[in-house]
């Protein structure tokens, strides 16, 4: 959204779009709209009956007419009860039936992105985006849109009436109104730039909330927190101000409307008691005003109120969209089955930076002229420094991110050409810091998938020699894991990782420092689950710790993105290079 869009009161087109998720409940949509028109003709209806009322029942002693009115009257009460309940109700239906489907549309559209695109955006930030900001588009819908045009046809509709029954009356309700309309004016100029102010602070107390939170280890371990705290504080001092300046708004805005329906009122009966008493019009007339009065200034403080979250639903749709609009997706033209993969791999002269760029610049290459093949059945393994691009390759054989230059090739195919789900599909990953949902250990193996079966599982888990620990777990394999998998050491977690690449039979399968940060007992059931996954499958094993890949068949050394050394371990200690160096000080 241009800056420009961002400041109008209210962008035409940035509604067309949110309204057009309405289409598939235009028929209930319309139906809140034709109940809205019924309850703006109900309304004034009231008012003029209980003028008759006084003037031609109360007044003359007809108490047998002033029962028909006083039922007539309150059947109306009734009739407009009922329509105000099914109009409040279906508007709110729609409301959460459009944000249903936007935020399935959104999440969808996030789940797509590049993973660099991540790299760069807050976690928190997404949250707002998903849940509040959405929440605010309901909110449209809901209290906003149709209670607008609600308000609106209601004064359009008492405004006429009043100027048939007598307009000289009516002229004098409607003195304070030039002033109340310009009271408005500031009013929502005052209120659409805190409403703006408040989302930010919003998305930033989220953001620091849910970083701080995931982090809380490291604040605490580093006796930060008083410091975070600080920071924490003035965020939340400045959300705190925020809101204050809405309040603000409303309660200037508010008492001036008070005052202002006061004085219309004072008029109305200080002229309409002059008219009484000269003939020129009756009691039950001025009743009836008075009851217009407040019928006519209380939608035009709605409309204010009716105003501000229209507006915050504008801003919060105004973040929605531009997320939606963002070109961050992971193009997806393969056609190719992977049906039937041998796990043959092959770089071929690859380049790769983490920017869409050329990599020059701040962010070079990580990878560069990388070429090497791995045959179906084959390990590999990667080693080399921090930094040195092991993971990247990975990145790049996955399509976690898209390389620049050179091209993969599985079983002589160019990767790009692969229908991405299958690919994927095809390669399981086991990283070196394991991602567990707060769910059960089943599920966080087979990731929801409903065709794998509990005695999969099982095997697998006895395959990777697992079995045992998590049958010793308070209910097996339906424990909860907690956060992360609180509950679970690292090697635990680890094993589980091993179980769920295991149980989605990938034809290549990739180990991403898997044992780098677990005790020598995790190590050994580790080694021992390595040593039986991979067989018969294409691997790609990347290690800090050389014992670890001593006996893959080609081990590859990398250096600032290039492979400087490449054979068996036996081959690579002849050569007496960096692979050499790299052995005799981890084993000297």
């Amino acid at each position: 959204m241009s800056s420009a869009a961002q400041g109008k009161a209210f962008d035409r087109k940035l509604f067309g779009r949110v309204f057009a998720f309405t289409k598939p409940y235009r028929a209930l949509f319309w139906t809140a709209f034709a109940l809205t028109i019924l309850l703006a003709g109900l309304g004034v209806v009231r008012p003029l009956l209980m003028g008759d009322m006084i003037d031609d029942y109360a007044l003359t002693g007809d108490a047998r007419g002033l029962w028909i009115v006083t039922m007539i009257v309150f059947s109306l009460l009734v009739l407009e009860t009922i329509v105000q309940f099914y109009q409040a109700y279906w508007t709110a239906w729609l409301g959460q039936a459009v944000t249903f489907d936007l935020r399935q549309q959104l999440y969808t559209r996030i789940v797509g992105f590049k993973l660099r695109w991540f790299d760069r955006t807050p976690v928190g930030q997404l949250v707002t985006r998903v849940i509040s900001d959405i929440e605010t588009i309901d909110d449209i819908f809901s209290q906003g849109l149709l209670m607008i045009m609600g308000d609106i046809l209601k004064l359009l509709v008492v405004v006429a009436v009043m100027f048939v029954v007598n307009w000289k009356l009516a002229l004098l309700s409607l003195v304070p109104i030039p002033l109340l309309l310009w009271s408005t004016n500031i009013f929502k100029n005052s209120i659409q730039k805190s409403f703006q102010d408040v989302r930010t602070q919003v998305a930033r107390l989220n953001t620091f909330v849910q970083e701080h939170i995931q982090g809380m280890a490291v604040v605490q371990l580093f006796g930060r927190e008083e410091q975070e705290f600080q920071r924490f504080k003035a965020i939340n001092r400045e959300h705190r101000a925020a809101h204050i300046r809405s309040v603000l708004a409303y309660s200037i805005f508010f008492p001036v409307v008070e005052v202002l329906s006061a004085i219309s009122l004072g008029f109305l009966v200080w002229w309409g008691v002059k008219d009484v008493l000269a003939g020129f019009t009756t009691v039950g007339e001025v009743f009836a005003y008075i009851l217009f009065i407040n019928m006519l200034f209380r939608p035009i403080r709605q409309l204010a109120d009716r105003f501000n979250v229209l507006q915050m639903g504008m801003v919060g749709s105004e973040r929605v969209f531009k997320v939606l609009d963002t070109q961050a997706d992971l193009v997806d033209e393969g056609t190719r089955s992977a049906e039937g993969l041998r796990g043959d791999i092959r770089f071929d002269g690859l380049w790769f930076a983490y920017t869409d760029g050329t990599g020059g610049g701040d962010d070079p290459f990580v990878l560069q002229d990388v070429s090497f093949e791995a045959k179906a059945g084959q390990m590999i393994a990667l080693v080399g420094a921090t930094g040195s691009g092991k993971s990247s390759i990975i990145n790049v054989l996955s399509r976690a991110y898209d390389f620049q230059k050179g091209a993969v090739y599985l079983d002589g195919t160019d990767i790009r050409d692969y229908r991405l789900s299958e690919l994927r599909g095809s390669i399981s990953v086991v990283l070196q810091d394991v991602f567990l949902f707060s769910d059960t250990v089943h599920n966080n193996i087979t990731l929801n998938d409903p065709t794998i079966s509990r005695e999969e599982v099982i095997s697998a888990a006895k395959e990777v020699g697992a079995h045992e620990f998590i049958a010793r777990l308070p209910m097996g394999y339906d424990t909860e894991v907690g956060e992360r998998g609180g509950i679970l050491s690292t090697g635990q977690r680890q094993l589980l990782s091993f179980i769920r690449a295991c149980v989605h039979k990938p034809k290549v399968l990739v180990l991403d420092e898997a044992t780098s940060s677990v005790d020598s007992l995790s190590e050994q059931l580790i080694q021992q689950a390595t040593e039986r996954i991979t067989k018969g499958r294409t691997s790609i094993v990347i290690a800090h710790r050389l014992s670890t890949v001593q006996h893959a068949d080609r081990i590859l050394v990398l250096d600032k993105g290039r492979i400087i050394e490449q054979g068996s371990h036996q081959e690579l200690l002849a050569q007496d290079g960096a692979y050499r160096k790299l052995y005799e000080l981890q084993f000297r």
